[in-house]
């Protein structure tokens, strides 16, 4: 099993708001986009798990973890369920040197991007932002540190008495499955990119 060795909070980005707005009572429409959005987020998992089956690692990598600053990220997790798909072996020892992808941080932001006839906010962008690293055992640079973006526009709701899930928790968590392919696909291309695979440090 992947092990997760960091400790943290996911930070929030300038103006963002820890908790949405949802409807006390799902319209029509909302409820066909939410069921809408549920549907894409199972195909996305399924088309997930063969994108990462596919993308290249050393054949020298040896055992890899994935760390994170919370230690029970659901990304690092779908990032460690990828890099076993594509081959990795699962690192036994969260203490042990061994090849690390690096979740440094989880930025989550709400944006309006649409106001109405009284200024208040009725849709918003929802904005991911990681930055992460894949380092080899001897602490060498597979991938060196980026930044990978992401965002979903959603429509603004009013809070939720009903218990349904909210258009937006929904979106969070296609971006999650979204961002663990984006940061496998990066790896992937750094091992592909230059035509060979990059050699640790001497």
């Amino acid at each position: 099993m992947f092990t997760h060795d960091r400790a943290g909070s996911v930070a929030q980005l300038p103006g963002s708001s820890p908790s949405s707005r949802l409807l006390p009572m799902m319209k029509p429409t909302s409820l066909l986009r939410l069921l809408a959005l549920s549907l894409l987020v199972a195909s996305l998992s399924a088309c997930g798990f063969h994108l990462r089956s596919k993308i290249a690692l050393p054949a020298d990598l040896g055992p890899v973890k994935v760390a994170a600053t919370d230690p029970y990220s659901p990304l690092a997790r779908d990032v460690a369920v990828g890099l076993k798909a594509a081959g990795a072996i699962p690192a036994e020892d969260a203490d042990a040197r061994v090849a690390t992808l690096d979740i440094l941080s989880e930025r989550w932001g709400d944006r309006p991007i649409a106001l109405d006839q009284f200024g208040r906010a009725q849709e918003y962008s929802l904005r991911y932002a990681v930055v992460f690293r894949f380092l080899r055992a001897d602490g060498s640079e597979l991938v060196p540190q980026q930044v990978v973006e992401l965002s979903r526009d959603y429509v603004a709701q009013s809070t939720n008495l009903t218990g349904t899930t909210s258009e937006r928790e929904i979106l969070a968590d296609e971006l999650r499955r979204e961002m663990s392919a984006s940061i496998l696909r990066r790896v992937d291309g750094v091992v592909r990119g230059v035509g060979r695979v990059p050699q640790p440090a001497q």
